[in-house]
């Protein structure tokens, strides 16, 4: 099966990223990664709070050491912009079947802050969630069977059960290439996951060829649960591009509106990327180039929408917008997801 290229890009004029980007670089972090990336932020207990992925290697020789190096750090901000990272990471798990634990995403549910996670095994790809109080010791609450992640979980119930958006990998299914879909499923208590369904299509989404899933934990709005995700697009003429031998994905941030009651349902969405890969810290540089992954997004008081995105796989980024632009963006464009149908 051959896909068509998707061509040029652009974000979203209501969308700023932000002056100071990137907002958190390796050479931020006092313990010497060379990448820092994928975090999950939220505010909790009158502090923002960041939790960030750390990858290690060289970055001026372009080398990654082995994935069980990979763990998690941890910072706290007073306005969402400047951080002050933690003096060690505030979590590591490498075992006889784990081999890392990445990507993680921070929801607050009932006053206690929840960490929704990916880990490598020798089993294959599972997603988990854990709960902590101090963000020292993570009391994991369940892990999914291989292979699935990129979950976020809804800040609170609806319809009495716990909600999350994930992205399961069915190679076979299909056809044997990515082709990787967002899905939903509930559970009674945050363990125990099932009423799966599915939400959103690669093939629903313009701006992607390849795989779709989850960004950001959804924030609350009038209009129904406003949330990010990720489209990617390949194209074989990318070639190298970053320290791997061949990077040829695009990863951009979409944005949708998803239904109060019934979250399954696509409300509205834009057809057209919110963050595409542009700005120097995102197309060059990194390990991997022209990558943006949206892994945060906080909704102020003001209306503004602070939405925080790994950029390159190598720094972490803002971008701001306004709560209203960002609901006409999903409700001028067209619903073409699955939960729509």
């Amino acid at each position: 099966m051959t896909v068509s290229t998707i061509g040029a890009l652009a974000s979203s004029t209501l969308v700023r990223r932000h002056p100071a980007n990137p907002i958190l670089k390796p050479e931020d972090v006092p313990y010497g990664p060379a990448m820092v990336f994928n975090a999950g932020v939220t505010k909790y207990e009158g502090k923002y709070v960041m939790v960030f992925r750390n990858d290690y290697g060289n970055a001026a020789l372009g080398t990654i050491e082995p994935h069980s190096t990979t763990n998690l750090g941890l910072a706290y901000s007073d306005d969402g912009v400047t951080w002050e990272v933690q003096p060690a990471p505030c979590w590591s798990w490498h075992d006889e079947e784990v081999t890392r634990v990445y990507d993680p995403r921070l929801t607050v549910i009932d006053g206690r802050c929840h960490l929704c996670f990916a880990v490598d095994t020798q089993h294959g790809v599972r997603g988990g969630i854990a709960v902590t109080d101090d963000f020292s010791r993570f009391d994991v609450l369940s892990l999914s069977v291989p292979d699935n992640r990129n979950m976020v979980l809804f800040p609170e119930r609806v319809g009495g059960k716990y909600v999350r958006l994930e992205r399961p990998f069915p190679v076979y299914s299909r056809g044997g290439l990515d082709r990787f879909d967002m899905w939903l499923s509930d559970s009674p208590d945050l363990r125990y996951w099932g009423a799966s369904r599915l939400v959103m299509g690669v093939e629903h989404v313009p701006f992607a060829n390849d795989k779709i899933g989850p960004g950001a934990p959804p924030v609350k709005t009038d209009k129904g649960w406003l949330t990010t995700f990720h489209a990617v697009d390949i194209d074989p003429a990318r070639g190298k591009n970053g320290w791997e031998p061949a990077w040829r994905k695009r990863y951009s941030a979409g944005i949708m509106l998803l239904d109060l009651d019934d979250p399954g349902k696509i409300v509205g969405m834009s057809r057209a990327p919110l963050l595409a890969p542009e700005a120097p810290y995102e197309t060059g540089g990194g390990f991997r180039n022209d990558v943006i992954f949206p892994g945060g997004m906080i909704l102020e008081e003001s209306g503004e929408v602070k939405i925080y995105y790994g950029a390159a796989d190598t720094v972490e980024c803002l971008a701001t917008a306004d709560v209203d632009d960002l609901i006409r963006l999903c409700l001028e464009g067209e619903a073409g997801g699955a939960g729509v149908l």
